[in-house]
């Protein structure tokens, strides 16, 4: 009979005790601490460079402070200042036009002829029929007042008609700076919130895996799980510690980016304020509303420089028109041998009447022109055209981009529930011995996923709202 398998039995059963003793020993070599997870509950405030005393600001707050603040739109505003008074310059011509001049002479040699009176401007008062011929004098000072009032002018009508769209084009381009700052800062303040509620999810996340790798910790040590359960959980712990560092270092920049937008004193800081309930009632929007270009300021744009270009096109159709206006000078003359007695004796004289200017032929520039007016105003309603294809385009992308993005949230929000649930079952399970460790990671990887994927859904729908509001025209400022 073949006892070689009752000896090595019996071999294994008292060579146990001693393997058992050797694996002990090993682990005993490299001792695992038990770990400070205190440290990795980070307390981080919502403004990484804030002292906890700097003032918070809502989303309406931060519109409202860069409409007074931001550069681009003051620079706009200034720009439409600059548009009233250029106006003004253009239309000053149809004032009055009064000038005061002189001509101080001294005659170094006459001829015998009768003397001549020199008038201001140039003109020349003969001393013939009708005028007392007054004596040669050696010195001669003659001031005079001239005053214009433009009756007709082609040029001073254009100006008349074209200022007021030229004021509201000036105007338009600041109710577009409005438009795109008040998109721009909801979309970068939406973009803080994110980055923000992810750093507190990774906090409670953190917080929550430090806990697990306590216990796994003290599992370990009784001898009821594996090392390689307290190493998983340290390396999980460690993932998320990374990603919360991460997720704090990019809200500083993304502070900066609002804050530009907002023209914000970079010297001092604020934190963003919201309220979530509120928020979530802000995604809702009608997605039934038709698309009016009217709404769009850009038409709006282009319908006035349309305007405007008709303009031009009908002033340069009746350029050919005289130039009408009415004139009073009035001159008084200084005549004396002595040039101490100069002011001695004045003869007055004064004169009325009507000057008119018409262009007979100007090398066809005024044909040239009124071509090349009606190709531009064809340029603009091209422009017209291929705008009302881009806000098609616009409108379509950003309601399709909404409707997504809202069913996404919907979606995930049901995630985030069930995510939560699986956790705390799973976690449960694992606590009693029921599945191994790995489970629990995978739960808690699914938990934190789901809900940093809810918070991008969140954001995403409140920013292609915006868009959809600016594709739409309907942002109120």
């Amino acid at each position: 009979m073949d006892t070689r398998p009752v000896f090595l039995f019996i071999s294994l059963l008292f060579c146990s005790p001693l393997i058992t003793q050797a694996q002990s020993k090993k682990t005993d070599l490299s001792p695992v601490t038990q770990p400070d997870t205190g440290k990795n509950n980070l307390i981080i405030p919502l403004n990484p460079r804030s002292n906890g005393n700097d003032t918070s600001l809502t989303l309406q707050q931060c519109i409202d402070y860069a409409v007074q603040h931001q550069p681009a739109l003051n620079k706009a505003l200034i720009n439409e200042s600059i548009t009233k008074a250029t106006n003004s310059i253009s239309l000053a011509g149809w004032l009055p036009q009064a000038n005061a001049s002189g001509n101080l002479l001294h005659y170094i040699q006459q001829s015998s002829a009768s003397s001549n009176t020199t008038l201001p401007g140039g003109a020349v008062s003969p001393g013939g029929a009708g005028v007392t011929p007054r004596g040669q004098y050696a010195n001669t000072f003659i001031p005079g007042v001239s005053v214009s009032q433009a009756l007709f002018n082609p040029s001073l009508l254009y100006a008349a008609k074209s200022a007021p769209l030229f004021l509201k084009q000036a105007q338009q381009v600041t109710d577009s700076s409005k438009i795109f700052l008040v998109s721009a800062v909801s979309k970068s303040f939406y973009n803080v919130l994110l980055t923000l509620e992810q750093i507190n999810v990774l906090k409670e996340d953190t917080a929550r895996l430090g806990r697990n790798l306590r216990d796994a910790y003290h599992q370990y040590k009784g001898g009821i799980v594996d090392e390689t359960d307290y190493e998983q959980a340290a390396i999980t712990l460690n993932n998320s510690t990374a990603q919360l560092k991460q997720a704090n270092e990019n809200v500083v920049p993304q502070y900066a980016a609002l804050k530009q937008l907002m023209g914000f004193q970079s010297e001092k800081e604020f934190n963003v304020s919201f309220d979530t309930v509120q928020m979530i009632k802000g995604i809702y929007i009608d997605t039934t509303q038709q698309l009016q270009y009217e709404k769009r300021i850009e038409y709006q744009q282009v319908k006035t420089n349309k305007d405007l270009q008709s303009k031009l096109v009908g002033y340069y159709r009746t350029s050919y028109l005289p130039t009408l206006s009415a004139f009073y000078n009035y001159n008084l003359a200084y005549d004396n041998n002595k040039f101490s007695n100069l002011l001695s004796n004045s003869y007055p004289s004064s004169l009325v009447g009507l000057s008119f200017s018409i262009p007979i032929f100007t090398g066809f520039s005024r044909i040239h022109n009124l071509q090349k007016a009606k190709l531009q105003e064809q340029l603009i309603s091209w422009d017209e055209t291929d705008l009302k294809l881009q806000i098609d385009k616009e409108y379509t992308t950003a309601l399709a981009n909404y409707k997504g993005n809202f069913f996404n949230l919907q979606l995930l929000q049901k995630n985030v529930a069930m995510a939560k649930r699986v956790y705390f079952v799973v976690n449960l399970q694992y606590k009693q011995g029921i599945v191994p460790y790995l489970n629990v990671i995978t739960a808690e990887s699914n938990l934190i996923t789901s809900e940093i994927s809810y918070l991008n859904a969140l954001f995403q729908v409140l920013s292609s709202k915006v868009d959809l509001q600016k594709a739409m025209g309907s942002i109120s400022y």
